[in-house]
């Protein structure tokens, strides 16, 4: 990395509670999150123990690490225990619903132009399989409001809808969906809704339980900061039967009293490394004695944070805002300015993104979205972020423009 050209920002004080490397300006938690040093820690002690004693680990007293881990989570999320089960990330959560349905041909499966690709490619595969069809329902970005994303997906349905994948928060616009709208509302017309909930816990306040969809996934390695590897799958009890993991093993033909036979296919999948699940717990509890006010008042201030920054960037590089801040979480989606819009791909990771790093130590990801084809960025913001880190990204595009 070379040495910025501009002075760097002070970070937040609670940065050093994550081993982000020294230099760095870390504005892309949306990707893959970031993991405490304790979180860290703790996870070493427990593949500490699970090397030194493997059988014990892994057979012995698998339940006894794994249900409190699963109860902390289920009260986190507004659920019930025995309707979640832990999966490595959202994108296998969004697999096991998809390819567990009992789909008909001439079914449909509706999603919208905002959804995750590696998600949108289950869909795909799902319909090439079963000879159904997956409807894409454009919905505009920039966009006045909420109602505009409601309106789109309900003209969508007809009789042949059988489920509707829709985002939380979506990933490359960073808009938070109003999903508790859209599930009544697709409730109401006898459309199952399966939501990719891969940013919302710990970015926004989750009731799974009232929510009435049929399938929620969720992350847990991002805004809750557990380890990679960390995430759910809640389905609502009336579903669970159908509903079968990618991987067939033990808990099919062998039930443990005080489980569904959900939690039972679902909890032993063959030799792996369980530790990131069984730290969400200890994640939870952490982030929550680490700021005053707890959950609710860590999800204020990443959300005011990602206001406060779009705002600043806005003003700063004499950008609109492409969406209400009410339909802001903790992340925020922005065009950039006209001299960047019109390049052609450079590759994997456009040029520009990658200067921001090597010159800047900015880590930023660029999107391109809409058609015509616009290139947008995303912010994050976390805890261990600054307002001073967005001042300077924007000094930093400032720069590249000249």
């Amino acid at each position: 990395m070379k040495q910025p050209s501009l002075a760097r920002p002070q970070p937040s004080h609670l940065r050093r509670h994550w081993p982000l490397a020294p230099g760095t300006v870390f504005l892309n938690h949306g990707s893959f999150g970031a993991c405490p040093k304790p979180i860290l820690e703790l996870q070493a002690r427990l593949r500490q123990e699970m090397e030194a004693a493997p059988v014990q680990f892994l057979w012995r007293h698998y339940e006894e690490r794994l249900e409190p881990a699963r109860a902390e989570v289920a009260r986190f999320v507004g659920a019930r225990p025995r309707e979640l089960v832990f999966v490595t990330n959202a994108t296998t959560g969004v697999n096991a619903v998809l390819r567990s349905l009992k789909l008909r041909r001439g079914d449909e499966l509706l999603t919208t132009s905002h959804d995750y690709n590696a998600c949108h490619n289950v869909l795909l595969e799902t319909a090439r399989q079963v000879g159904v069809r997956v409807v894409t329902v454009r919905v505009p970005f920039p966009l006045r409001g909420a109602d505009e994303i409601v309106e789109a997906v309900l003209q969508a349905v007809t009789p042949r809808t059988r489920l509707a994948m829709l985002d939380h928060v979506t990933s490359t616009t960073a808009l938070v969906f109003p999903v508790a709208q859209l599930v009544r509302e697709l409730s109401a017309r006898g459309v199952d809704v399966l939501v990719d909930g891969a940013h919302a816990p710990g970015m926004l306040p989750l009731q799974l339980a009232r929510l009435g969809a049929a399938y929620y996934t969720g992350n847990l390695h991002k805004w809750v900061c557990a380890p990679k590897g960390a995430a759910f799958l809640w389905v609502r009890e009336d579903k669970q039967q159908e509903i079968q993991p990618a991987v067939i093993s033990h808990g099919h033909n062998t039930p443990r009293p005080g489980f569904s036979t959900f939690q039972d296919r679902f909890d032993w999948a063959g030799t792996t490394d369980p530790t990131a699940w069984f730290c969400a717990a200890e994640a939870i509890r952490w982030l929550e004695r680490l700021y005053p006010g707890g959950w609710p008042a860590i999800r204020a201030a990443n959300h005011q944070l990602a206001v406060a920054a779009r705002r600043l960037l806005c003003e700063r590089l004499q950008v609109a805002p492409p969406c209400p801040e009410r339909m802001l979480g903790a992340m925020a989606t922005l065009p950039l300015p006209e001299p960047f819009q019109g390049r052609s791909r450079s590759g994997k990771i456009d040029a520009e993104q990658l200067r921001l790093y090597d010159e800047f130590g900015i880590e930023l990801p660029f999107f391109r979205f809409g058609s015509p084809e616009r290139r947008y960025f995303r912010l994050s913001a976390h805890l261990h972020n600054s307002l001073a880190e967005y001042e300077y990204l924007a000094k930093a595009l400032q720069t590249l423009l000249c």
